[in-house]
């Protein structure tokens, strides 16, 4: 579309993870063995926690809600990345980027602030096991939910109002494999210190406050448990621990480096692979290691295993 002399961008053209066609059919069958034990993995803690009564507590109501957001995020971003490692031009149109900076912000968010409730829930029941049903009520976790999803939402309206307010005229080839902020922002023709400054702002909001409480939350939790008396106890709830932080630090580091650096707006190889951690491998991470490692969640699958085989004989 063009007014005056200046072509609005109808579309954008990545330049990917590479440009080598033997490297990126290797990163075709990565990404498909990343894709396919997410979907996989997210999709059984959806169902088990649906169908198995037991699984009917606050942990793993947050649990399923945040296989959801993994299913979400994951498949934003990696099919169309999956296709464009097998073709030339790897395109999106001005709509189709739009909507995956729309998903991607509002489902990222929402994983963002239910790391934190998870972390509080976690808290409360290692800290204050005798108020743990009385604090965390099924109202209580529905709120919870309910506004982990609702300030997803709310960033995601803030960044892509500010984003898509901006004009893009001329330059349309993003070097990155999918259309995120910090990497669409330097196409924009015009000044973009507001945008970057609210994206900047949503960054605190989302990425800052819910790793402080998450840290907050374990710092007591690790307090507590060294003072067990059990040494089994205690091997195990720092074995949780270290799992459940080693997530945080990966998407949370990965994050905060690509949207909180002031210079987020450069983007280079290093920060595509950064990216890859928190879009592809971290939503294929979350259920291994919040649930399938889980026995309660073992159990589950051997129950409803069990009930499949005996409808059959």
């Amino acid at each position: 579309m063009e007014e005056g002399n200046q072509t609005y961008v109808t579309e954008f053209v990545f330049l990917g993870l590479s440009q080598d066609p033997h490297t990126q059919v290797l990163l075709f069958f990565l990404f498909l063995i990343i894709y396919l034990l997410t979907v996989l993995g997210n999709l059984l803690i959806v169902v088990l926690i649906h169908i198995d009564s037991r699984l009917h507590i606050p942990m793993y109501f947050f649990l399923r809600n945040l296989s959801f957001a993994d299913l979400c995020f994951s498949t934003t971003t990696v099919p169309q990345v999956l296709v464009h490692f097998l073709v030339k031009r790897k395109t999106i149109s001005f709509a189709g980027c739009s909507t995956q900076i729309v998903v991607l912000l509002l489902v990222g968010g929402t994983e963002c602030a239910l790391l934190a409730v998870m972390s509080y829930d976690r808290y409360v029941a290692v800290c204050k096991p005798l108020h743990y049903t009385t604090i965390m009520t099924h109202r209580v976790c529905a709120q919870l939910a309910t506004g982990s999803w609702a300030s997803g939402a709310f960033v995601s309206l803030v960044d892509t109002t500010f984003m898509l307010c901006l004009p893009y005229r001329g330059n349309n080839i993003i070097n990155h494999f999918f259309c995120e902020p910090p990497a669409l922002l330097k196409l924009a023709s015009a000044d973009t210190y507001r945008t970057e400054m609210a994206i900047f702002a949503m960054g605190v909001a989302i990425l800052l406050a819910p790793v402080s409480l998450i840290l907050v939350s374990y710092w007591n939790i690790i307090s507590t448990v060294i003072q067990m008396q059990s040494g089994e106890g205690r091997l195990k709830a720092f074995s949780t621990c270290g799992s459940h932080l080693t997530v945080v630090v990966l998407f949370y580091g990965s994050a905060i480096f690509a949207y909180m650096r002031p210079d987020s707006k450069i983007m280079n190889e290093r920060d595509k692979v950064i990216s890859v951690f928190y879009s592809a491998v971290t939503p294929m991470l979350n259920p291994i290691i919040y649930s399938l490692r889980n026995k309660d969640v073992k159990g589950a699958l051997r129950r409803v295993t069990k009930g499949r085989k005996e409808m059959k004989g």
